[in-house]
């Protein structure tokens, strides 16, 4: 069985690929720009745009699992071609899909849902590589942000691999929707906090107002809407985002991994 990785070279296409490829199994690479990509030995990288169902026809010669996602494209939008690209996928003998899902449902969810494929969603919380935004903050020794106490179980992205891996591999997940976090709720201050204690020296936390975390983002050039949708998820993270639930360890067996040990893991960025 052959799998092909969609968004391969993203922060979590790099972990499924890493998952498929520790427990032995064929991996294609799916990247809009092949020649830039770069996987260890038993990775084969082909090009392929999920925005054009078409030019997937090569890539998935051969393939009966992939892993997709519910975006394309330079700006990272919605998928509005779902069907096109489930008739594709089924047209070429696919069987298993797992699908990362995200805060807004593209027109593949429900094609995918709907197709006579095996499928499962994986839909994270907030992502703990996520705090590489604020590296240059860090490094500086000062971060800026709204709603400091605000919680979130932030889930670590090789967990996300993980789980996507193991429904790929593994029969009993057809049909489910896994939302996935991390073990703890962790407030925005205590990430700080936590990132300061990785580098080895204090990072000061500077809470923001609303008001002023808008002229902030409006000043980096982030979009109207954005800013307000940011906003209230800071300030009210829904529950299901900010509640352990023990989904990444049912399924794969292990530990999800706190954000202390991402932040060790990734130290050498924030210094």
């Amino acid at each position: 069985m052959t799998f092909l990785v969609a968004g391969a070279t993203g922060t979590v296409g790099r972990q499924v690929v890493g998952a498929l490829r520790e427990a032995g199994a064929p991996v294609r690479a799916l990247t809009r720009r092949p020649g830039k990509a770069a996987f260890g030995p038993g990775v084969e990288v082909v090009g392929g745009d999920l925005t054009d169902a078409a030019s997937l026809a090569s890539a998935l010669h051969g393939v009966t699992a992939v892993h997709l996602i519910n975006f394309g494209g330079d700006g990272y939008a919605p998928l509005e071609n779902g069907g096109d690209l489930v008739a594709t996928i089924e047209a070429a003998g696919v069987r298993l899909v797992t699908l990362l899902a995200g805060w807004s449902e593209s027109t593949l969810e429900p094609a995918v849902r709907a197709s006579g494929l095996a499928w499962t969603t994986v839909a994270p919380t907030e992502i703990m590589a996520n705090a590489l935004e604020w590296a240059d903050e860090v490094r500086a020794g000062r971060v800026e942000r709204p709603y400091g106490d605000s919680r979130t179980a932030m889930v670590h992205e090789g967990d996300i691999g993980a789980v996507a891996a193991t429904a790929l591999l593994e029969d009993g997940h057809a049909g489910a929707e896994y939302l996935l976090t991390g073990p703890e709720r962790i407030s925005l201050r205590e990430k700080i906090a936590t990132l300061g204690s990785a580098v080895g020296r204090e990072v000061e936390f500077v809470e923001l107002t609303p008001d002023q975390a808008r002229e902030a983002m409006r000043a980096q050039g982030v979009p109207e809407h954005l800013i307000e949708f940011q906003l209230d998820v800071f300030a009210e993270p829904p529950v299901e985002y900010n509640t352990p639930n023990g989904v990444v360890e049912k399924v794969t067996g292990r530990p999800a991994r706190t954000f202390a040990q991402w932040a060790e893991q990734n130290a050498t960025a924030f210094r």
